[in-house]
């Protein structure tokens, strides 16, 4: 296989931070050595077996232990306020989680699907065999920086890629403790952290990547993909919008609450799948503000001071936040406050807002919301609820609350988004058997276990003839043998 480092040790490799004060030529200009290392050693060996692959994530996962503090601590910092274990929970559990399953399964998935061919060409045999399709750019956003970081890498390290990674300037101390922990881990040729400003996301967006993933804005994903269309570089594209919660008329109801609460809340909504809205039965509005404010008492005991709720993570998207909700309410929305607590600018602490008489006109039922402002929209029967989610862009997720199984599987059935938990939030994606996706204007491709190393594998279709066949037969000059072999075959 040529020379490599092995993963797990130290390296003279440092972590790769751009001048940011330059134009995109010169930005792409300070990527493309990195890059042309990378691709490289990507053609210097291009079949990376079982054993190095699993060195790989090995690696990966003794790195996740060794800096688990230094991310939290870090991750902390850059929001202001975030507690270690709303990290652990819904980062580095998850993270783990995907790498052992990758550990567990990526030898079998390498083995691809071989049999004999269809009868018209036996004796011959057909296969499919995955190969790692070179270098593979991830870009990061700053919402879960460590999970949508190290599920990316994990995919397409178990499919046998190199891979770029682009962290988010908006966490910039766990961008500067990624970078050092990868640096420590990987030679440069086989993971390498790109930090620095949105321009060298876009000069990062612009390299000649065999796969590029990009997690972040739907507004965003239009120009990563119109950048990666000038070498016809295939995306997977996990984006957003605003992700319904509907809760059935057979629905238990304080269970339907308490979990819609906690999505919503967990990351102080910062959560690209947490529910953006709430579709309730209109006798249950008011019921709704009720339990709401009950439950969120509960999970979030004095949420302002409480150091379990996270902040909110700049003042910029603190300010985004505030100016949806003041403009809202001047719209005619009523705004029930769940704590007897004004936002803190100074801290960028918010407390959870349940939001009522709202209507299209307003920001915030256009926009993907991103915060602790919860809509609440009231139905007056099932398939009035469909009607309403179906007649917005298609959401990344969708989540939908009763006993009945009938109606369940007719919200299911009648929607489309880019997955559904049923009875419960969030989970979908914690689950690693299942692939990770967007539909229409929330995203494309998917990852995650086995979806995932398909994605980042080129899944190549093999035939392999036989001494012995028939082709000869199909050979012109054509008579009356070549005609009836051909009426057969179209019997």
């Amino acid at each position: 296989m040529g020379h490599h480092h092995e993963p797990g040790g130290l390296h003279e490799a440092t972590p790769m931070t751009l001048d940011t004060s330059v134009d995109d030529d010169i930005a792409r200009a300070q990527l493309l050595p990195r890059f042309d290392a990378m691709r490289r050693a990507h053609d210097a060996s291009p079949h990376v077996d079982w054993p190095m692959r699993k060195r790989q994530l090995e690696a990966l996962q003794a790195m996740l232990h060794k800096y688990r503090d230094a991310f939290a601590t870090a991750i902390d910092a850059d929001f202001g306020g975030r507690s270690s274990q709303e990290t652990d929970m819904l980062e580095l559990f998850p993270a783990h989680g995907n790498l052992k399953h990758a550990l567990a399964h990526t030898r079998r998935w390498m083995r691809g699907a071989h049999g004999w061919a269809h009868l018209w060409l036996l004796p011959g045999r057909r296969s499919v065999v995955p190969q790692p399709l070179g270098v593979v750019g991830v870009i990061v956003p700053w919402n879960y920086p460590l999970l949508l970081a190290v599920g990316p890498l994990t995919d397409a390290l178990a499919a046998g890629n190199r891979v770029m990674i682009k962290v988010s300037e908006i966490t910039p101390r766990f961008a500067e403790v990624f970078a050092a922990a990868v640096a420590d881990t990987f030679a440069p040729e086989w993971v390498t952290v790109v930090t620095g400003d949105a321009q060298i996301a876009r000069a990062f967006s612009t390299l000649p990547f065999d796969h590029l993933l990009f997690t972040g804005a739907t507004s965003i994903g239009h120009h990563v993909m119109r950048a990666a269309s000038e070498h016809l570089t295939p995306v997977t594209l996990e984006l957003g919008g605003k992700s319904p919660a509907i809760i059935g008329p057979g629905a238990r109801w304080d269970h339907a609450v308490e979990r819609i609460m906690f999505g919503k809340l967990v990351n102080a909504g910062q959560t690209c799948i947490a529910p953006d809205y709430v579709l309730v039965p209109r006798e249950k509005l008011d019921a709704f503000v009720t339990s709401a404010r009950r439950t969120a008492a509960r999970l979030y005991p004095n949420a302002v001071d409480n150091p379990q709720y996270t902040s909110i993570v700049s003042p910029r998207h603190f300010a985004r936040l505030t100016g949806l909700a003041n403009e809202a309410t001047a719209q005619g929305a009523t705004a029930h406050a769940l704590f007897d607590a004004e936002p803190q600018a100074a801290r960028r602490r918010m407390p959870p807002v349940v939001l009522t008489g709202v209507h299209d006109g307003m920001r915030v039922m256009r926009e993907e919301i991103f915060g602790p402002l919860l809509p609440v929209v009231p139905y007056d029967n099932l398939d009035a609820a469909i009607a309403y989610v179906n007649e917005r862009p298609h959401p990344l997720a969708l989540y939908v609350f009763d006993t009945d199984d009938t109606r369940i599987d007719h919200v299911v059935r009648n929607t489309l988004s880019g997955g559904v938990t049923i009875n419960d939030t969030l989970l979908h994606v914690a689950e690693h058997t299942l692939p990770f996706a967007g539909v229409g204007p929330s995203g494309m491709g998917g990852y995650h276990g086995e979806a995932g190393f398909r994605t980042f594998s080129k899944e190549k279709p093999i035939f392999r003839q036989s001494r012995w066949n028939g082709t000869a037969l199909l050979n012109p000059p054509y008579g009356k043998a070549f005609g009836m072999l051909i009426r057969r075959f179209l019997r």
